[in-house]
């Protein structure tokens, strides 16, 4: 009698862990909306036995959600493709810190929270993009973008894209308000067209002439090799590019941010899908599917990427700044009312 209760005791305790092994998940709120990411995760799951469960949306509406649920919130992660909106999330108490030698050894300081509340996992440039036809001597520089002999040249998106208020907060930080109010100024007086559409249809405005520059991620016009966009592919040997200010503070770079929800009820999966993003196979995942820039040292570029060649990036402007000066940058570009 005692063997079978010691045998129904091991079988009981084999089903339980079998139970919580099954029930193991990871819900996980992102703004990324690539589909090749799908195999990220495929990939996580494999090695830990933990199932992601993804909801995707707009960063914004994503928080407004996660607000919205509160304390009852099933978000254990928080995803976002910027610097800027994940600064929102950490200041509007979202986002709890993590405790991850993982993390802090892999991650740079100036592309993670100071108090580790979200991380970067990838990176983004933002680039000057050029006709080869019509444009001899491009700038060098974001500033030289204000120069006049750039007037009517200029495409780029509206002040309140997410890109270029993490730009233009970049430059206050480096700059100074008045700098970056002469820049906004300056750019809004050399607009080939009121801002529109997306970063690809930036590149769209110099091949069809509407302009002779653009400012755009990288990313954008890689895909034109990797796929077939219309508008872009069968004449982007038109376009040129320009790594700017690579004799002082170097590119701008924005990223992909991942945080711990606050009220996250699956902690411990949500650490561990959060160290699994620095992993060789992640990084390089965001390299050769995205065309994205890896956010660990060391990891090295995939074929597409590397054809823009290497450059100086700006690692001395903590992207904690692109949201901490997002409100003056907003500010400022109303103030010279740029569309």
């Amino acid at each position: 009698m005692k063997r079978f209760a010691t045998r129904l005791t091991a079988a009981l305790s084999l089903s339980a862990m079998a139970a919580t092994a099954m029930a193991a998940e990871v819900n996980v709120y992102s703004s990324r909306h690539y589909d090749t990411d799908d195999a990220l995760y495929a990939k996580f799951t494999e090695q830990t036995g933990i199932e992601v469960n993804r909801i995707e949306g707009k960063a914004d509406e994503l928080m407004a959600r996660i607000e919205a649920e509160g304390a009852n919130s099933p978000a254990d992660v928080f995803i976002a493709v910027d610097a800027g909106r994940m600064f929102r999330a950490a200041d509007a108490g979202m986002l709890q810190a993590v405790d991850s030698d993982l993390l802090t050894t892999k991650i740079p300081a100036h592309i993670r929270h100071p108090d580790n509340l979200w991380f970067g996992v990838s990176q983004r440039a933002r680039v000057i993009f050029y006709s080869k036809d019509r444009v001899e001597n491009p700038p060098q520089t974001y500033e030289e973008l204000t120069d006049e002999k750039w007037k009517d040249s200029i495409c780029i998106r509206t002040s309140s894209n997410i890109y270029n208020l993490s730009l233009l907060a970049s430059i206050i930080h480096a700059d100074g308000e008045d700098a970056a109010k002469e820049w906004a100024a300056g750019v809004n007086a050399n607009l080939a067209r009121a801002p529109q559409g997306g970063d690809t249809d930036q590149l769209r405005g110099i091949i069809s002439g509407e302009c002779d520059l653009a400012v755009s991620n990288h990313y954008y016009y890689l895909r034109g090799f990797d796929q077939d966009i219309e508008g872009l592919t069968a004449e982007i040997d038109q376009l040129g590019w320009v790594w700017p200010n690579q004799s002082d503070r170097g590119v701008h770079m924005n990223l992909t941010g991942v945080g711990m929800l606050a009220n996250a009820p699956n902690t411990d999966e949500a650490k561990a899908l959060m160290e699994f993003f620095t992993s060789e196979f992640a990084q390089r995942h965001f390299a050769e599917q995205n065309n994205e820039y890896p956010a660990v040292p060391g990891i090295p570029l995939d074929e597409d990427t590397a054809r823009m060649g290497y450059f100086i990036i700006d690692n001395d402007t903590p992207t904690e700044a692109y949201g901490s000066n997002a409100a003056k940058a907003q500010a400022i570009y109303n103030e010279v009312n740029f569309p």
